[in-house]
């Protein structure tokens, strides 16, 4: 009688415990202490500024990250690196059907699709994000130290249709060449 006592005990206890789902945490992104800075290079230099997080959150399971979605207000964009005139003509340009096409497409976006810990504080992450209506996957790695977070983004923009000046699709440019490539770097805040 004693055993069998026991075992059920022993059924019960493993019962609940294998049913019972674990808690996941969504917080969300603090947008206005969050930033954002883009980086684009071209053959004679480069130009930078920020773009503004419209919504977000990331999702923890027992203090480890385990998913994320974003959503960016391409209408924000701005030029940090210019004044004037020319700063006003950077990102026009910029938001024009040349490049980001914001009046069609005033939101960009990146959902998590994988997480995987790397280190104690340290991720890499896998997600698809969407600019100009187009979405691919994307790989880079996410640091959380409290109730913070950063994270590098190099991001090829010929795969969203954003074309303009890149030597993969015009020849002759010479120092008018854009490069494929930008880099997105954000110190989130949740």
């Amino acid at each position: 009688m004693k055993n069998l006592k026991n075992t059920t005990l022993a059924l019960i206890a493993f019962s609940a415990f294998s049913f019972t789902a674990v808690e996941k945490e969504k917080k969300d992104i603090k947008t206005e202490d969050s930033k954002v800075i883009w980086k684009g290079y071209k053959v004679t230099g480069s130009h930078e500024g920020t773009i503004e997080i419209q919504s977000g959150s990331l999702t923890f399971s027992e203090d480890k990250l385990v998913g994320g979605e974003f959503v960016i207000d391409m209408t924000s964009l701005v030029s940090t690196d210019l004044e004037g005139e020319y700063k006003g003509k950077l990102e026009g340009h910029l938001k024009s059907d040349d490049f980001f096409g914001v009046e069609t497409y005033p939101t960009a976006s990146l959902v998590f699709t994988n997480v995987k810990a790397t280190g104690k504080n340290s991720y890499e992450v896998t997600g698809d994000l969407t600019i100009k209506g187009k979405t691919n996957p994307i790989t880079f790695n996410m640091s959380i130290y409290g109730s913070k977070a950063t994270a590098s983004l190099k991001i090829d923009r010929t795969k969203y249709d954003v074309r303009y000046g890149s030597t993969s699709f015009f020849d002759g440019l010479k120092d008018k060449a854009i490069y494929d490539e930008f880099d997105l770097v954000s110190d989130l805040v949740f």
